[in-house]
């Protein structure tokens, strides 16, 4: 429903606003030509207004890490058509929707994210030599805004660099040109250095082992990208996937990877895979106690988890070492593993994850032993590292799960009984209010990505607004929310579509010395087979054909 100029009351709900520190007041909000606006002096001036009685009112959703646009998911969905087949919708209620459940089409994931009453989601793994094919695809994903974390970290020319000691400058110039050039909003590192030493024949590379070909570790990787970053002035921090994933004992490699950084500020992502010990007598367990007791008292390290949950899924990483060692694994028995030149890898492997397998129960555990033990909800996001842990759809159960212990320990009895035994998952008493489940879903994101007029209620913010039905069951509630408004439209209503706009573009720039491109253009030119001009994604490129507007955010101000 269009709204153009009206002004718009939304009345009667139950507001929550944490930027605003607004925990479930009763409040109206007034809404003109996208914006949120002050209450009228007159009353009489609002054109339309909404009954929200019952309803709970948040910010649209962001979801900070999901696997959206790239080569990996698209060769996910070319891997798994079973996958779509299994999961058509019927033409009458979305006539473009498309399907897939694990590996959705780009115009599934904006429709889904929609109907939960997201508004805004984040590419977390975008090569820079696939950054054109990655915004395709995410231009083609209609509704919510977007943006990518570009990967450094596994690059020839950045590994040459280290390897030569080069000038920290030199090193910050180069984060920003990728950056700029990737149309980026991020730098993100996947296992620094492995991706590289597995072409090597390397099968792990822990923090301080050395890439067999350039002699770097990974602690050198990660301190100068971390480091560079803050100089830089991005708003969001170095985000880190970080060595062994998936490797009963990474939680010391995890805590090491902490301890290295040195208080430069680290985002860990999809943690619950980086949080595994050695004890018992399948030398598999939880580290998750020891991991939530490092970042409660490192106020400069935020986290997500990458929550599993049950059932067929696919995993896909640009991971290619631990792709390569998950494949033997793989259900159904198939996998794509690839070789990017001077870039970095790819895999794809799909998985099942089962209630009644001991270390896929364990995991699911582990994850919700993070979410309960970390004690400040806005350095913690909510994610299922989509499709890796479960698909972003699963969102509305994991919610449940953290809102509601007696559902929680019920599931906890369904497990393998001895994941269940060794978790302590049954003694956590710990339930998330609805005040922190819009901060782990909508103001922490935000504030991380500076994002400043997303995932808040407050006068001048846009007008993504999702209305919930106030249900004590937690998941009903967020399956399908009563309203969703995107800049003033809107857009949801009772979980019916009703209008696709286009969503953002979001990327940042900082200064840099146009010195580098020089330096780039002889590298190109001595080893790879295509131009710096040509690898540049151009803001037209985003634009072009109403795919949706850019939004360009600048350096963080200093604090």
């Amino acid at each position: 429903m269009t709204m153009g100029s009206k002004l718009i009351e939304l009345h009667g709900g139950r507001v929550y606003d944490p930027t605003h520190g607004v925990d479930g007041e009763v409040r109206s909000i007034f809404v003109r030509d996208g914006r949120i606006v002050a209450a009228p002096s007159d009353p009489r001036a609002v054109d339309v207004r909404f009954d929200l009685t019952g309803c709970s009112v948040m910010a649209g959703g962001i979801d900070i890490h999901t696997h959206i646009g790239g080569g990996k998911v698209n060769l996910a969905r070319m891997l798994l058509p079973e996958d779509h087949r299994s999961d058509l919708v019927p033409r009458g209620r979305h006539p473009r929707m498309g399907c897939g459940h694990a590996a959705p089409s780009t115009l599934t994931v904006g429709y889904r994210y929609a109907e939960m009453g997201y508004t805004a989601c984040f590419e977390p793994a975008m090569l820079p030599a696939n950054a054109r094919q990655a915004h395709l695809e995410m231009g083609d994903t209609p509704i919510v805004d977007k943006g990518a974390y570009v990967l450094l970290g596994n690059d020839d020319l950045l590994l040459r660099m280290l390897a030569d000691k080069a000038d920290p400058a030199r090193l910050r110039d180069y984060i920003a040109w990728t950056l700029h050039a990737a149309q980026a909003m991020a730098i993100k590192v996947v296992n620094p250095g492995g991706i590289n030493a597995f072409k090597f024949n390397q099968r792990k590379l822990d923090l301080d082992e050395a890439n067999a070909h350039y002699g770097v570790t990974p602690r050198t990787v990660l301190t100068a990208l971390a480091s560079g970053i803050q100089q830089l002035g991005l708003p969001h921090p170095l985000h880190i996937h970080g060595c062994n994933l998936g490797v009963p004992g990474n939680l010391d490699t995890t805590l090491a990877t902490v301890a290295a950084l040195d208080g430069l500020p680290a985002h860990l992502t999809h943690v619950q895979f980086h949080s595994y010990g050695t004890e018992g007598d399948r030398k598999f367990s939880s580290g998750a106690a020891r991991i939530a007791e490092i970042v409660n008292r490192s106020p400069n390290i935020s986290m997500d988890v990458g929550q599993v949950l049950f059932g067929q899924t696919v995993t896909e990483s640009g991971d290619s070492m631990r792709q390569y060692a998950g494949s033997a694994f793989g259900s159904p028995k198939k996998s794509v593993l690839m070789d990017i030149e001077c870039d970095a890898g790819c895999g794809v492997v799909p998985f099942k994850y089962k209630d009644k397998n001991f270390v896929n129960a364990l995991q699911w555990a582990i994850g919700l032993e993070l979410f309960l033990l970390v004690e400040d909800p806005w350095r913690l996001f909510l994610t299922t590292d989509h499709p890796n842990g479960a698909p972003f759809t699963t969102y509305p159960h994991l919610i449940r799960l953290l809102t509601d212990r007696s559902f929680r320990n019920d599931m906890l009895k369904t497990i393998n009984p001895d994941a269940a035994a060794a978790s302590t998952l049954g003694s956590l008493e710990r339930e998330y209010s609805l005040y922190e489940i819009a901060i782990m879903t909508r103001a922490g994101p935000a504030k991380s990505l500076g994002l400043s007029d997303l995932g808040q209620l407050g006068i001048g913010a846009r007008a993504d607004i999702t209305v919930y039905l106030d249900d004590p069951d937690r998941e009903r509630m967020f399956t399908s929310p009563r309203y969703v408004f995107k800049a003033g439209e809107l857009i949801v209503e009772n979980g019916r579509v009703l209008a696709t706009p286009r969503g953002d573009t979001h990327v940042v720039r900082v200064e840099y010395d146009r010195g580098i491109e020089a330096f780039v253009d002889d590298y190109f030119a001595r080893y790879m087979t295509l131009q710096r001009k040509h690898l540049a994604v151009a803001d037209g490129e985003i634009e072009d054909g109403g795919r949706g507007g850019l939004v360009v955010h600048g350096a963080r101000r200093p604090t």
